[in-house]
């Protein structure tokens, strides 16, 4: 394949504030910490989605400090770092700006280079010593719907009125050297529309975001309705829209398990960006009955078994898939990531 692919690792943020349980500051700290070490390279080796709305539920009010707590003392990682915040709206994207300018930063594109702070492994006493690379980045996600109920049930506005609040959010975050990424949701299924999306909503939804300034678009199959057939149609559909692979990437819950045999076709279409969430954390709080996205630590193995380079440690992600569904009481829904437990643990 003639370009690595790229895993975006997420912690199930949406399925959380959906059921209203607060974000622990020190523990998605240590979860930043953690997945910046098995991401041995960058930019193939991944991002980390470190958070909702700035501040503007009660659910997401310790983001700020978890942010603050990152650029003074950012995880130790051999290569730099793209941090991905969603911004909704014009408030979460101003939030974010002043807390990069009350920390010193320059823009918020890059840090300020800060003194080297342990890893929490290196604090145990783990001796996992690695050096801090300074060439971290910011980007942030904003969002649109591919039907016109969901679009009104998750942000009370039109398809056309939510690519018209996209425009402020755009042009801040360009006049501050912020790359932004915009998803499509429910790409492949509306849990109030049924399954049959227009594919060509879709690619004429996708183009709108690339015109307004997106550097890329993550087409999302939120539901997890999207089967093999209606994929490979969406793919064709983009592609005769003129959209480029190198633009694009997907977005695939597991519902239905087909979230890898989706995959899969992406990778035969040519796209290298594959979004996924570690111990298959997350969901949908409008789709009821939807799981969260493709485990990391599955897209990895499977990414592995093709002979793909994704730069990503597995058993390493598989460590933080325990812990933090451990933390979070909830099920690992990784297979990949248990057996290569037990498989380290009968090593």
């Amino acid at each position: 394949m003639p370009r690595r692919p790229r895993e975006n690792s997420r912690g199930g943020t949406k399925r959380r504030l959906a059921e209203r349980e607060e974000l622990n500051s020190s523990r998605d700290q240590a979860r930043a910490y953690q997945t910046a070490g098995a991401n041995r390279r960058h930019p193939y080796g991944g991002r980390i989605l470190c958070a909702c709305e700035m501040g503007a539920t009660e659910q997401m009010a310790s983001t700020a400090e978890i942010l603050e707590s990152v650029l003074t003392q950012p995880p130790a990682a051999p290569h730099g770092i793209a941090y991905n915040y969603l911004v909704p709206n014009i408030r979460g994207l101003d939030s974010l700006v002043k807390i990069f300018q009350a920390k010193g930063a320059q823009n918020p594109s890059g840090y300020p280079t800060p003194p080297a702070s342990p890893s929490p492994e290196q604090s145990a006493g783990r001796n996992a010593r690695v050096e801090v690379h300074s060439g971290n980045s910011t980007e942030v996600s904003l969002f649109a719907a591919a039907t016109e109920t969901f679009s009104q049930k998750n942000t009370n506005c039109s398809i056309a009125e939510s690519l018209e609040r996209c425009k402020p959010i755009m042009e801040l975050a360009k006049q501050h050297n912020i790359r932004v990424r915009g998803y499509v949701s429910v790409a492949l299924g509306c849990p109030y529309e049924g399954p049959d999306v227009d594919p060509h909503k879709v690619a004429e939804i996708t183009a709108t975001l690339l015109e307004m300034g997106c550097d890329e678009v993550s087409v999302a199959d939120t539901t997890g309705m999207g089967t093999a057939p209606r994929t490979r149609k969406l793919l064709d559909t983009l592609k005769e829209a003129g959209i480029l692979n190198e633009d694009l990437a997907l977005h695939f819950h597991d519902t239905y398990g087909m979230a890898l045999v989706n995959t899969v076709f992406g990778l035969e279409h040519g796209v290298r960006i594959f979004d996924s969430s570690v111990g298959g954390l997350g969901g949908c709080p409008y789709s009821k009955g939807a799981t969260g996205n493709v485990a990391t630590e599955d897209l990895l193995h499977l990414l592995h078994s093709l002979g793909c380079e994704t730069g990503v440690d597995l058993p390493k992600m598989a460590e933080i898939g325990q812990w933090i569904t451990a933390q979070l009481g909830r099920q690992n829904d990784s297979r990949a990531g248990k057996a290569t437990l037990s498989r380290m643990k009968d090593a």
